[in-house]
């Protein structure tokens, strides 16, 4: 790290990823910060820095041999699992600031000693005492696999045989009654069934009957609304959409493409003419939000058809240490390892990671919004240029009123080298990480990438598709 990138990390105020102390306190107190940001997103504290306010108080050469002694002996003696830190001693005006970062943990949940769980909330920290949200922590570390969860009231008898055939030939070239070890236990080793003989949630979702009956909250709510805004009281279709997986994704692509135009575009009268949004776009959405729900949290996927654009909102953000430039670039990290499994047999889905640059290779207008305070993901389609007139505060948050965090808030003052960047993507909006660094000259690639998120967080800057064909849109 830099000095001009210390005194950047000190002049944007606390947050969920950036904390300030003047010195170390005592173990147990620093312990419960370092498994808070493990237990999150990660994030960095800088020592020799004001609580709060971030002011450069600084430390001595002994202070900060001390602390990184302390850190080190904390973060094996004082949590468990043991985190391993980055430190860096960094100098401004003859001081010294150590700066420690901690990485989203790969095991969660991290404890202290007394076994206490914590997470970040904000700048703060608080406590995890309720069983559902120890669970989505153990889900992120790919701990524990929600959709092999059994289905309380669930049976083999519940089970769709023409479907559950259909699967096994594809997949083994023979009924699942046809092998040599008992139904039962073929049902069990292929993850339809759970050891007490209940439906998984995946073998519900993708072999029962009625699979609404035992999990209601897994469906789609599709609405074609009049006009463009969510809270429009007109629409012109809406329907719930059910069934299993499969089910589900064919009746909603039916469903969507009986909402859209065919424009002729240049072909002949007799043609049926051209969906307005490219049929692969359409499915590598559809299907994406159906395998990579969060199965954690009771809610349907919400298919809004607007005027103007296409919104398809998904309960679950991205698993934790994901981003939206790895989904672009193809980096797969699935929350439901099984749900992927049965789609990759069943619907065209490949479950490489695949389907997002798929989309973006079309060229189509997508924007792709994670929301990790609301749980949902988002994947926006727009239909026409109307989208460059929505521009107001008001449109803004009329568009995005579903969520929890709006897409623009307050925008906090731009620092020196955010004004610089920006000022150099308006003439270079194609540039890299490392081409801003070297013409800025006084920041590392680093710095870039963290001064980048900070403008994309704050409503300053937009990522239009993925690295290679994609550009910066700077947003006035």
């Amino acid at each position: 790290m830099t000095e001009q990138e210390l005194i950047e990390l000190c002049s944007i105020g606390e947050s969920t990823t950036v904390q300030y102390k003047l010195d170390f306190t005592t173990p147990k107190q620093i312990a419960e910060e370092l498994v808070a940001f493990a237990n999150t997103r990660g994030g960095f504290i800088v020592f020799g820095a004001e609580d709060k306010t971030g002011k450069m108080v600084g430390l001595t050469y002994e202070q900060v041999q001390f602390l990184s002694r302390e850190l080190g002996n904390t973060a094996n003696d004082q949590v468990r699992p043991v985190i391993y830190l980055d430190t860096e001693t960094v100098k401004h005006n003859n001081l010294l600031f150590l700066v420690t970062y901690v990485k989203s943990g790969t095991y969660k949940p991290y404890k202290d000693l007394a076994g206490n769980i914590w997470v970040k909330q904000g700048a703060d920290k608080r406590r995890v005492t309720e069983n559902a949200e120890i669970r989505r922590l153990l889900q992120n570390s790919h701990q524990y696999q929600v959709d092999t969860d059994g289905v309380d009231g669930t049976s083999e008898d519940d089970i769709d045989t023409k479907a559950l055939d259909a699967y096994f030939k594809n997949v083994y070239q023979k009924r699942a009654d046809e092998f040599n070890i008992p139904y039962k236990n073929v049902l069990r080793n292929a993850h339809i069934t759970d050891d007490l003989g209940r439906l998984t949630i995946a073998g519900t979702m993708y072999f029962a009957k009625d699979p609404q009956q035992f999990l209601p909250q897994h469906c789609i709510k599709a609405v074609w609304y009049v006009g463009n805004e969510i809270g429009g009281t007109e629409y012109r279709d809406s329907r719930d959409i059910n069934g299993t997986i499969p089910e589900m994704y064919d009746e909603a692509l039916r469903w969507i493409k009986s909402c859209l135009k065919r424009p002729q575009n240049g072909q002949s009268f007799n043609s049926i003419g051209q969906l307005e949004v490219p049929e692969i776009v359409l499915e590598e959405l559809l299907q994406n939000a159906l395998v990579h729900l969060d199965l954690l949290k009771p809610a349907a996927i919400r298919l809004l058809v607007f005027d103007n654009r296409i919104e398809i909102i998904n309960p679950g953000c991205l698993p934790d240490g994901q981003t939206i430039d790895e989904i672009l670039l193809g980096n797969s990290n699935p929350r439901n390892i099984l749900l992927a499994q049965f789609g990759s047999h069943t619907m065209p889905y490949r479950g490489l990671g695949s389907g997002i640059p798929r989309v973006v290779a079309t060229k189509c207008d997508v924007d792709f919004i994670d929301r990790p305070d609301g749980n949902q993901f988002i994947a926006r389609i727009w239909l026409t240029d109307q989208k460059n007139e929505i521009t107001t505060q008001k449109d803004l948050d009329t568009l995005d009123s579903t969520t929890q965090k709006k897409e623009t808030t307050v925008r906090k003052p731009l620092n020196t080298t955010q004004k610089r960047i920006l000022e150099y993507l308006k003439d270079c909006p194609k540039a890299t990480r490392i081409e801003i660094a070297d013409a800025l000259g006084d920041i590392t690639e680093s710095g870039v990438k963290f001064n980048i998120g900070l403008l994309q967080q704050h409503g300053y800057l937009r990522r239009r598709n993925g690295r290679k064909d994609g550009h910066w849109e700077i947003i006035e």
